[in-house]
């Protein structure tokens, strides 16, 4: 799974994952949710390389080895998951730094939603979760493609999933630009 930074083409709807020599680090400061999210994927073949109960720990193991998935609470005590993201993607540890995040969360409300997208995780899901649920997560980041972006105080996977154009009224200045620039490029060739 290294490489998620949207190099490459998709994978195939029909590709089949080996997941067994993934590195995977899952961080969670209740030590029976750390077990049990440790035991769910055991269960479709990965091992998880680091447990670590707190981000301090995470952050520590970080800086000598590289890792292929993380899985992190949000809530903790000490530094949250959403501030542990925001770190990793400032970070400049390659290549952890484009590491696939799935974010775990006991009550999910909106703002929580766009907090975990803010912050650049790829993905958030509810707990109690199903091995299930958390293994079609870990194939949709796994087929992720999106670039890595670095828009303002925000570093991590582009935020938009869709690919079709705006038909609305175009907002963002880089596109702006561009189309004022082809504009008078045509001008002047028409001169």
């Amino acid at each position: 799974m290294r490489g998620m930074n949207g190099v490459g083409e998709s994978l195939r709807e029909s590709a089949v994952f080996n997941f067994a020599g993934a590195v995977t680090m899952v961080i969670d400061d209740s030590p029976f949710a750390l077990e049990l999210t440790a035991q769910a994927v055991l269960g479709f073949g990965i091992k998880v390389r680091h447990a670590c109960s707190s981000a301090a720990e995470a952050i520590a193991v970080l800086r000598d080895h590289p890792v292929d998935l993380i899985l992190v609470d949000c809530e903790m005590p000490g530094m949250s998951g959403y501030e542990f993201v925001r770190w990793l993607r400032r970070s400049g540890l390659e290549p952890n730094a484009f590491a696939p995040v799935i974010m775990t969360a006991a009550h999910v409300r909106r703002s929580k939603v766009s907090e975990a997208r803010d912050c650049g995780a790829n993905f958030l899901i509810t707990k109690p979760f199903s091995a299930g649920v958390l293994l079609e997560r870990i194939v949709w980041v796994a087929r992720d493609a999106r670039p890595f972006l670095e828009v303002g105080d925000y570093f991590g996977p582009d935020r938009r999933f869709r690919s079709e154009p705006w038909e609305g009224l175009e907002r963002r200045s880089e596109e702006i630009r561009k189309a004022e620039f082809e504009a008078q490029r045509r001008a002047s060739i028409e001169l």
